[in-house]
């Protein structure tokens, strides 16, 4: 049964409970709550699992939600995950083991008369819960592409590398015909490649794009009763000092418009600089996603000193990404689409990340 089934059904046995009992109407994990005028996804969170990360609630509704994670409309039953990733208290917890690699020698390396080189993905470290070696499968990007290669009727052996440099895979590794695919870049709008820098306007004219790996959302942030907190439109951030991580994507702020002169952009080296930065009042606005931003709010200890404006959040396109140089791209990101697409339909792409973030969130309680 795929999770669109899945949610369907699982929100049909809800309705007939919620007329036995009140706690439909309570913000608790492993329930399904009932939208109330004033509601946001992040006081939903911060309700049910005492943080302000609520990716895991826009990931079980998805259907429901679209691609709108803002104006949340009263009535709507959202499920709401156990804290160990289930869906509901009887579903089995998320599988965290690897697909068996192909052996040696069999079909997936070698075809009579064909010789069928290994796919060669490269990624990076320090980008948890996404890319890291320490997580198993290399975290929800690498561990949802590799796994796609052994699904969809896929039979072909491939090497996952680790490049740092995460610059260099764009710039040269890419290119140069070095790897064949790269794991996970943001793609933009390219129907707005008019608005983008050169450098994000590359990513539509130089790569092809696997279907979406994962859809993170990306908040804004501002301390309370900043004129920026509750902001219903992009124009309304003008002349802001906005905090972007250096070296990260910046298509989202170029596609409405939110550029040098008409704002700031702040692109310090660490996450916390941009949240550090605010509380000193040298920045207005924080732009990150919003499981990365809840991390370093928490950490930091500034829950109360910060909002996320609810009115202009997006979804973000994580996807794998191959050269069009490449002369085999296009047939190495179909693989990957084939597998992507059997993994939404039998439900493994959500137990993947379900399972990814489980870990995450257990490494940090034990820290």
């Amino acid at each position: 049964m795929n999770i669109q089934a899945t949610l369907v059904k699982l929100a049909a046995t809800c309705a007939v409970t919620a007329i036995m009992s009140s706690s439909t109407f309570a913000q608790e994990a492993c329930t399904t709550y009932t939208v109330k005028d004033g509601d946001t996804l992040g006081t939903i969170a911060k309700a049910a699992y005492g943080s302000l990360d609520y990716q895991v609630i826009f990931n079980a509704n998805r259907q429901i939600l679209g691609s709108n994670p803002n104006g949340l409309e009263p009535g709507t039953e959202l499920v709401l995950p156990c804290k160990d990733g289930r869906l509901t208290a009887d579903s089995p917890a998320p599988a965290i083991e690897l697909p068996e690699a192909p052996a040696a020698g069999s079909s997936s390396g070698n075809s009579v008369g064909a010789y069928r080189p290994k796919v060669k993905f490269v990624s990076g470290n320090d980008w948890s819960p996404f890319a890291d070696e320490s997580l198993t499968g290399g975290g929800i990007a690498v561990r949802l592409a590799t796994t796609a290669m052994h699904r969809g009727g896929n039979d072909r052996e491939y090497t996952v590398n680790w490049v740092d440099d995460w610059d260099s895979h764009m710039t040269a590794l890419l290119p140069s015909g070095a790897f064949d695919i790269g794991l996970a870049w943001y793609m933009p709008n390219c129907e707005k490649i008019d608005k983008l820098s050169e450098a994000m306007a590359k990513r539509c004219t130089d790569y092809d794009a696997s279907l979406p790996l994962y859809e993170p959302v990306s908040g804004f942030y501002a301390k309370p009763g900043s004129k920026y907190a509750a902001a219903k439109t992009y124009a309304d951030f003008e002349g802001a000092r906005i905090c972007r991580l250096d070296g990260y994507y910046t298509f989202d702020l170029e596609e409405q418009g939110l550029v040098e002169p008409t704002i700031t952009l702040v692109r310090p080296a660490k996450r916390e600089e941009c949240f550090e930065g605010m509380m000193f009042g040298n920045i207005d606005i924080v732009a990150m996603e919003v499981q990365s931003a809840a991390d370093v709010i928490k950490t930091l200890g500034i829950e109360a000193e910060v909002v996320e404006n609810p009115y202009l959040s997006s979804v973000m396109t994580m996807a794998a990404l191959a050269h069009k140089s490449n002369p085999f791209g296009r047939e190495y990101l179909a693989m990957v689409n084939r597998g992507l697409t059997e993994m939404r339909d039998s439900g493994e792409w959500y137990d993947v990340i379900s399972g990814t973030l489980q870990e995450v969130n257990e490494r940090s309680a034990s820290n």
